[in-house]
């Protein structure tokens, strides 16, 4: 293989790469939907309850963000037929498959505001990147 189709393979894999990260943020994009899906995996919610958990969030951002995240199969939202109506909102099989990546998200964030709350010394640092 020659060092030109090399070159190519790897622009073409590192663009390839870029676009499936670019598709992914623009699902996930937004200060809310992260927030949202990770409430959502410890189980059903209601509307009030996310707004409750999801600190800062609008009831109008919410039902934008939770309309979104329906739309790309990722939230299942469900209306009881109840007095007054209830509707509880729960992660698809599909939005079960982010799971992993919030939780690494979750560590990775728990990590970062210890070191940036509480300074550290190198071997504290590599301490707390071998737990993620």
């Amino acid at each position: 293989m020659s060092r030109k189709s090399q070159v190519t393979e790897k622009t073409e894999g590192c663009a390839e790469h870029l676009r499936a990260i670019h598709d992914t943020m623009d699902v996930l994009n937004g200060k809310w939907k992260i927030a949202i899906l990770g409430s959502l995996r410890f189980g059903k919610r209601r509307f009030m309850e996310l707004q409750r958990e999801v600190e800062g969030v609008g009831s109008k951002m919410l039902s934008k963000e939770l309309r979104e995240l329906e739309l790309n199969e990722l939230v299942k939202r469900t209306v009881y037929d109840t007095k007054p109506v209830t509707v509880e909102y729960e992660l698809t099989p599909y939005g079960k498959t982010l799971e992993t990546i919030i939780d690494e998200m979750a560590k990775w964030g728990h990590v970062h505001r210890k070191r940036m709350m509480h300074p550290v010394n190198q071997l504290d640092l590599q301490d707390a990147l071998s737990h993620l």
